[in-house]
């Protein structure tokens, strides 16, 4: 198989590019799938979320907090997940894409002190908890923040 060869599978896309209100011997003449009569079978009908003069559902429920701009989405593992990398390596952002521990750095990496690690390791990530420096350092390796 190759990439040229995929296709979806047999009758799960419908294509809607076919000329409505054509006859009814196209197969949607007539009143062009929009049914008899009524609001939603003339042009200008409301737009989605219209209740008709109701106050709209996304007005009606209560708004909670807030959404900080600034708020950044670290990802953060364990020293134990570095037990993959060899004695005496560098442990990057990339090196941790690379082996499969993290697959979406986001907005930065954080290595926290959970497990045991037996390794000397220099590790170059965004941040470090205490105990995760602690540990690091304890075997000889370094904790750098990039």
């Amino acid at each position: 198989m190759n990439l040229s060869e995929l296709s979806p599978a047999a009758g799960s896309k419908q294509s809607d590019n076919f000329r409505r209100g054509r006859g009814h011997g196209s197969g949607n003449g007539k009143t062009a799938g929009k049914g008899h009569k009524g609001q939603k079978a003339r042009s200008g009908a409301p737009r989605p979320g219209f209740e008709g003069g109701q106050m709209p559902l996304y007005r009606r429920i209560p708004k909670r907090g807030f959404t900080n701009i600034n708020s950044k989405e670290i990802v953060a593992i364990n020293v134990d997940k570095l037990e993959k990398f060899a004695d005496g390596d560098v442990v990057t952002v990339e090196a941790l894409l690379e082996t499969g521990i993290i697959s979406n750095p986001k907005d930065g990496v954080k290595i926290l002190g959970n497990g045991e690690l037996t390794k000397k390791l220099t590790v170059q990530v965004n941040a470090f908890s205490k105990s995760a420096v602690e540990k690091i350092e304890a075997l000889g390796g370094k904790a750098e923040v990039i």
